[in-house]
């Protein structure tokens, strides 16, 4: 079956957009939300990133996949209408389809049209008996379900990858509120979540030898410059990406090389030598802290798969 685009994105330029940036980049710490660093090249960077050796969070996701789908699927139940948030590639999506019992349908969620159509239509071909309704959308607005998805009796979120941890913990509680309200009493969600480890494990994974972790953070400048009207020289930033203890967090920057001027739609913004702008967190957890995050949102953890090295864990959450 053909997929459809539901296109429900804010790319369109408008103030609210800019303003939103404007007011990043004038706070202190200077910040950009990591939504700007998925157009089709950063969506592109970010697949070439989880083939990296240095990369674990992938290879131990897809390993737990692996060996637990077929619980997972179980667990879910039959008929499921599965909502994938942040879908990519749907590499990973594809072993949890296989152990599903007729699912009703699957929405693929993803705020990169391109890669969106890519995955969809892939699926779409590959699994011809299943209703792919993809939503080119930014996860983290208010989501409206096409009515098949909607009417389903059981909803839920796949939102793997570890996602989650790109959020800070009023953020995170904030969505996966959402997404509780998404699923209904009824729902469930399936949640890939990194855990806390070692520094050096954790910093080498998003300072890769082979600089593509550079390249994808420095898009967010060409992914800027192209739809707000911004002047950002990408060669006078380099990129950083440091373990923050306090706040359990990695955070990816860009360190500017000099003092500097740059404009977003004709407005200026200072940035002076080393100081940074923050692009993206991914925040670690350990098992209690995401169980209390979750009761923090109305949800409690059902099961949880780890890793043979316990580096990450997939978790099946449902409302309380």
């Amino acid at each position: 079956m053909n997929a459809v685009v539901k296109d429900r994105t804010t790319a369109r330029v408008g103030s609210p957009l800019i303003d939103e940036v404007l007011s990043g980049l004038r706070r202190t710490p200077k910040e950009i939300s990591p939504v700007w660093l998925y157009d089709e090249l950063g969506s592109r960077l970010f697949d070439a990133i989880c083939q990296l050796p240095e990369y674990y969070p992938t290879r131990a996701e897809l390993k737990i996949m692996e060996l637990h789908a077929g619980e997972m699927a179980w667990r879910l139940g039959q008929g499921v209408a599965l909502i994938e948030f942040g879908s990519g590639s749907s590499l990973k999506t594809r072993l949890l389809l296989d152990h599903l019992e007729s699912p009703d349908v699957y929405v693929p969620v993803d705020i990169s049209r391109a890669q969106l159509l890519d995955t969809a239509g892939s699926i779409a071909r590959d699994y011809p008996w299943l209703r792919v309704l993809p939503a080119c959308a930014d996860f983290t607005r208010p989501l409206r379900l096409d009515d098949r998805a909607a009417m389903a009796e059981r909803r839920v979120v796949y939102f793997p990858g570890s996602t989650i941890g790109n959020f800070d913990a009023l953020a995170a509680r904030k969505l996966l509120t959402s997404m509780r309200e998404l699923i209904g009493r009824q729902g469930a969600i399936l949640i890939g979540i990194d855990l806390k480890k070692d520094v050096a494990t954790l910093e080498r994974a998003y300072n890769d030898s082979s600089g593509i972790t550079a390249r994808f953070n420095l898009n967010v400048l060409r992914h800027l410059n192209r739809e707000l009207n911004a002047d950002f020289q990408s060669q006078e930033f380099a990129h950083s990406a440091v373990w923050v203890e306090n706040l359990s967090r990695i955070e990816m920057r860009l360190v500017s090389r000099r003092d500097q001027r740059v404009h977003i739609d004709g407005h200026a913004v200072d940035i002076k030598r080393d100081e940074y702008i923050r692009t993206e967190c991914s925040h670690k957890y350990t098992l209690g802290s995401l169980a209390e995050l979750a009761e923090s949102a109305g949800l409690r953890v059902h099961r949880v798969w780890c890793d043979p090295e316990r580096t990450f864990s997939v978790q099946l959450l449902e409302p309380r």
